[in-house]
């Protein structure tokens, strides 16, 4: 009897540890909710892929992705919308979740669409961060500088390009 239960145990315990694909509540949709303290650029709205910048590396989120949190990184997210219209923005750093109902949410520390970034400005932002982490006196000024240096380097390629 003991057997039998360490068995039906160790069953019911390899199916909660399996990965599945989402769920998708409305058949192939998935809703986007991606904002930022300076702006809310999407609202629960339908889109096809979302590509994100992730510490772990750059990914593709379609409908029924499996559930996933991320840290993202500097750099571009990619929305394609429902009409294939493609939004790039900027951010500068945040979480994505993707959720067992096919949602997503970004949430970003500060986002821009790639149109209102200045290649000038982010030169001149880069030769300062770079300035500051040559000159930092103590390792947090230096962390601090490095991390300045990393955001303007990656606005400066999206401005770029």
């Amino acid at each position: 009897m003991a057997l039998a239960f360490r068995n039906g145990l160790r069953t019911v315990a390899r199916r909660l540890q399996v990965r599945n694909y989402a769920d998708a509540a409305k058949g192939d949709e998935m809703a986007l909710t991606f904002a930022a303290g300076n702006k809310v650029f999407y609202d629960k709205v339908v889109v096809k892929q979302v590509d994100v910048p992730s510490m772990s590396g750059a990914f593709g989120i379609l409908p029924k992705h499996v559930p996933t949190l991320a840290v993202l990184r500097p750099g571009v997210v990619s929305v394609t919308e429902n009409d294939g219209k493609l939004n790039k923005i900027f951010v500068s750093s945040g979480t994505v979740t993707v959720n067992d109902d096919s949602s997503v949410q970004v949430l970003a520390e500060e986002a821009h669409p790639l149109e209102n970034l200045d290649r000038a400005a982010a030169q001149e932002s880069l030769n300062k961060a770079q300035s500051e982490y040559s000159s930092a006196s103590n390792d947090k000024a230096k962390a601090e500088a490095a991390i300045a240096v990393e955001v303007a380097e990656e606005i400066l390629k999206a401005a770029s390009g």
